[in-house]
C-alpha cells in the first residue's frame, strides 16, 4: 500500500451527514438519490490529487479513443485504489459515506465491495444502460453505489441518468455494459414507461447513490475537461457469496471476494466492515 503524504493531515470524514425520512423513502422508492455536499471542499482538495495520481500510476490504457470498444470509450476505470494507496483509503473507508449507505438501504451495517475511479476523457463516449449487480455474485438486493464527482460537472458534460423504480424489477438482463445492453435496456425502459431522471450539473463533493439493480447510463463528454468521478460500492453486512452464473461474476468473485466460495459470508480481506450500528 503506497504512502506518500503525512496521513495525520488527512480529513477523517467521521462527521455524520444527516438524512431526512423523506430522502430515505425517496431513495428506496426510486432507487436513486442526489445529495449535496457529501464531501467538503477541503476533503475534495486533499483527496482529488491523490486519486488522480493513483489513476495515473495504474492506468494501462494505451489505445486511442477511436481504437476502443464502447466500454473502453466510456471511461478510464481503476478499481480498489484503497487497497494500494493508503492515502486514499481514508476516503474510501470513511464512516461518513458508509453510514449514508446503511441508512439509505435501512440495514445495520455495510462492507466495501470495491471502489472505482471513473475518469471520462474529453470526447469520451456514453456509458450504456446497465445494471451494476449483474457483475456481483452476492445474495442480497441491498447493494449501493456512491458516485461522486471530484470536479464540478457542468450541464455540457452531464451526470448519470437513472430509470426510476427499475431496481424493484430485480434482475432484468445478463447483458454487460455494451451497445447491446444500451439498445435492449433502453427498449425495456420505454416499454415499461419507467421515468428517467438526470440530476444535471453537480459540484465536486456532491454525490448520487443508487441500488445495484437500478438501471442507469451517462452521456458522453463533449468538452475538453476530464469528468473525474470516484465511486464506492457497498453491500449489507451478512450477505453471502452465490454461485457465479456468468464469466463476469466469476471474475468478480476472484477479484473482489478472494479465497471465498459460494455459500461463504462475503467478508474477505478486501471487504472490511466500514459501518455498523452495533
Amino acid at each position: 500500500m503506497k504512502m506518500s503524504e503525512d496521513l495525520r493531515l488527512t480529513p477523517t470524514l467521521e462527521e455524520e451527514y444527516m438524512l431526512s425520512e423523506t430522502q430515505i423513502t425517496e431513495f428506496q422508492k426510486n432507487g436513486h438519490l442526489y445529495l449535496k455536499g457529501v464531501a467538503s471542499k477541503q476533503a475534495v482538495d486533499v483527496y482529488r490529487p491523490r486519486i488522480e495520481q493513483a489513476v495515473k500510476e495504474r492506468n494501462q490504457q494505451t489505445k486511442a479513443l477511436s481504437e476502443r470498444d464502447t466500454y473502453g470509450k466510456a471511461f478510464i476505470q481503476i478499481s480498489n485504489i484503497w487497497a494500494t494507496h493508503a492515502n486514499v483509503a481514508h476516503f474510501v473507508l470513511a464512516r461518513r459515506f458508509a453510514k449514508l449507505a446503511a441508512d439509505l438501504m435501512g440495514v445495520d451495517g455495510v462492507r466495501i465491495y470495491h471502489d472505482q475511479a471513473l475518469f471520462k476523457e474529453p470526447s469520451g463516449g456514453h456509458t450504456p444502460w446497465h445494471q451494476d449487480q449483474v457483475y456481483w455474485p452476492l445474495d442480497t438486493r441491498n447493494t449501493i453505489t456512491l458516485w461522486m464527482p471530484l470536479v464540478d460537472i457542468p450541464k455540457e458534460v452531464g451526470t448519470m441518468t437513472f430509470a426510476s423504480a427499475s431496481h424493484t424489477k430485480g434482475f432484468i438482463s445478463k447483458l454487460e455494459i455494451s451497445d447491446e445492453s444500451h439498445k435492449n435496456l433502453k427498449e425495456y425502459i420505454e416499454y415499461h414507461q419507467l421515468p428517467q431522471v438526470n440530476y444535471g450539473e453537480m459540484s465536486a463533493g456532491d454525490a448520487t447513490f443508487h441500488y445495484g439493480w437500478t438501471l442507469h447510463s451517462a452521456p458522453g463528454n463533449p468538452t475538453k475537461q476530464v469528468r473525474e468521478v470516484m465511486t464506492i460500492i457497498y453491500f449489507a453486512d451478512g450477505a453471502r457469496v452465490i454461485e457465479p452464473d456468468s464469466n463476469a461474476r466469476k471474475n468478480d468473485l476472484k477479484s473482489w471476494l478472494p479465497e471465498l466460495a459460494p455459500g461463504d459470508l462475503a467478508k474477505s480481506r478486501l471487504n472490511p466492515l466500514v459501518y455498523t450500528r452495533a
